[in-house]
């Protein structure tokens, strides 16, 4: 958990979440298409051997919920990519379905919000707060946020899955961290910990790159 900081913040919480929602419908309104290049790995450590898997995707997203995604290159475990990616992928694609996405947005309808601290940062000022869900799943997430006191963009998370996304996990926990990309803040990299059920531990990271931005409000 997050120490509060010494520095007042100078917008309330209330204020804060509300920039957050109208900044984010702004984005999501002015975002047409986007085309990214991920590569994904996990390294599985477990009690009696290792495994390692590695696979790059090319995602394209069109407004409003439409992702698609190209395998590449694959190497490595078939099992992860059975079992892993392509339950990402699965899921990711189910998220970002407008009646599912209705219901895992950062908002107050989604979220309960509580002030943590303001803080500096590379761009500014930021606040932090932690979020709990109002209703679990395995697509919301209880941890700690990052918004840009400037842009009202959501900068990195902190956070494990409100509920657990597979039998074979006992326990994850998220980092994800977001940057600037032609004027909308975009995931640049993943790391999620998972303690396996049966024994042994999974790092799962998530690099993006080579990001390509359609604006509708560009001439």
């Amino acid at each position: 958990s997050v120490a509060p900081h010494a520095e007042s913040a100078p917008l309330s919480t209330d204020r804060v979440v509300d920039n957050l929602v109208r900044r984010n419908q702004e984005r999501a309104q002015a975002l047409l298409h986007s085309e990214a290049t991920r590569v994904y790995r996990v390294i599985y450590k477990g009690l009696t051997s290792d495994r390692v898997a590695e696979m790059t995707v090319r995602a394209t997203y069109d407004r409003p919920s439409s992702k698609q995604f190209t395998i590449v290159s694959q190497s490595g475990s078939k099992l992860i990519a059975k079992h892993v990616f392509k339950k990402l992928l699965e899921s990711e694609k189910e998220a970002a379905q407008s009646t599912m996405s209705a219901k895992t947005q950062l908002n107050r309808d989604n979220y309960n919000f509580v002030f943590v601290g303001y803080e500096p940062s590379n761009t500014g000022r930021q606040y932090i707060f932690r979020v709990d869900p109002k209703v679990r799943s395995k697509y919301v997430y209880r941890g700690e946020v990052w918004i840009d006191g400037a842009d009202f963009a959501v900068t990195r998370i902190e956070a494990e899955p409100a509920e657990n996304p597979s039998f074979w996990t006992k326990k994850s926990q998220i980092h994800q961290e977001y940057g600037k990309v032609q004027g909308f803040w975009l995931p640049l990299k993943n790391e999620s910990v998972s303690y396996i059920r049966l024994g042994g531990l999974a790092t799962l990271t998530i690099e993006y790159t080579h990001y390509r931005v359609l604006d509708a409000l560009q001439p």
